[in-house]
């Protein structure tokens, strides 16, 4: 089968590779979309960061090269021995969370904090810039007839936006910041709005992707044209609640963070290619709080459901399709120049 495979910075091929078998516990998948995400992006312009390139992954014993895409939705095909949830034809999105199930982390439930984790497309265990995926059942969600194809594969990116609110301080009625307004930026909007904030504000220096927060219906700041903290400060009357930082700029953070009130909070939910010094006081001085969020867990059928409800539109958030042999320059290449750009959806049947 046709698979975009990860080889070394800027190296990505279209290659022809075995087709996945659905053996005990896998569900064999046929691709239908696949998205370009922010750390896919990541991995092709500075990696590796996930992608295990000199040792094996200790829990799919994969290295470089590796099959990419892990934001996929498609059609079950066949399902191997043991699987009872599902059966060709469903259709399906996939949760591409790899976790031991032994460490510390995975006895409490929290199993995207794994010791070991990893993500399938980035970890290893095939990945959705592919035909065909087998995927451990555990991992697979069924979705409804009435949402599409599209709709499904922006279900694993809008489940990082929904988990980073969830794990905020963040209450109904909050005042929010969103520093950077790509794909997971704007996600983190739908879900800001979906949780019932009173006002959000939108910093992104691109004028095409502040316009389409401004579409969700969020405030646009331009970093360029105005000093963003002082502003946020004086439209919140000294500060948000909560700030979330999607860009993985380190002069960024900084400003999130004086963009808080008194007992406010930063929450990171990009991730940085290199270290962001910031100063201890910014968040001493004022009991500030910071914390992080890596992937999701226990989020995807929350997510299924808002988009029922219209949440997390793909004919809202999706800038183009393209098909496999495509990826490298209309894909990756046109989301590192064009600014325009927000989430490309990739197929393996155009």
């Amino acid at each position: 089968m046709q698979a975009v495979r990860w080889h070394g910075v800027k190296d990505i091929r279209v290659e022809n590779i075995e087709e996945p078998k659905a053996l005990k516990g896998k569900v064999k998948i046929k691709v239908e979309w696949c998205g370009i995400c922010g750390s896919d992006l990541h991995e092709y312009a500075a990696g590796p960061i996930f992608i295990p390139k000199d040792s094996p992954h200790p829990l799919t014993q994969e290295k470089a090269p590796i099959v990419m895409g892990h934001e996929f939705s498609g059609q079950v095909v066949e399902v191997g021995e043991g699987v009872t949830k599902f059966k060709p034809g469903d259709r399906v999105v996939v949760e591409p969370v790899f976790a031991c199930g032994e460490c510390t982390a995975c006895r409490q439930g929290k199993y995207n904090l794994c010791e070991k984790m990893g993500f399938l497309g980035l970890a290893g265990g095939g990945g959705g810039f592919s035909e065909y995926v087998a995927a451990d059942e555990r991992m697979v969600h069924k979705i409804p007839d009435t949402l599409s194809f599209e709709q499904g594969a922006l279900v694993e990116p809008s489940a990082v936006a929904l988990y980073a609110v969830r794990q905020s301080q963040f209450k109904v009625g909050d005042r929010a910041v969103v520093f950077g307004a790509g794909p997971i930026g704007l996600l983190v909007i739908e879900a800001l709005k979906a949780s019932g904030a009173s006002r959000i504000y939108a910093v992104e220096l691109s004028a095409e992707r502040r316009n389409k927060a401004e579409e969700l219906g969020a405030v646009g700041l331009n970093p360029a044209e105005t000093d963003v903290v002082s502003e946020i400060r004086r439209l919140t009357d000294g500060g948000a609640d909560v700030v979330f930082e999607v860009t993985g700029v380190p002069v960024v953070l900084t400003q999130a963070i004086q963009s808080t009130k008194l007992g406010g909070q930063t929450m990171i939910v990009s991730i940085f290619e290199k270290e962001a010094p910031i100063h201890p006081n910014l968040v001493v001085m004022q009991e500030r709080n910071i914390a992080g969020i890596i992937g999701y867990r226990d989020v995807f059928p929350a997510v299924i459901n808002l988009m029922n409800q219209g949440y997390f539109s793909a004919e809202k958030l999706v800038t183009k399709r393209i098909g496999l042999k495509d990826i490298v320059e209309q894909g990756f290449e046109a989301l590192l120049k064009e600014k325009n750009q927000v989430k490309i959806l990739v197929s393996p049947n155009l």
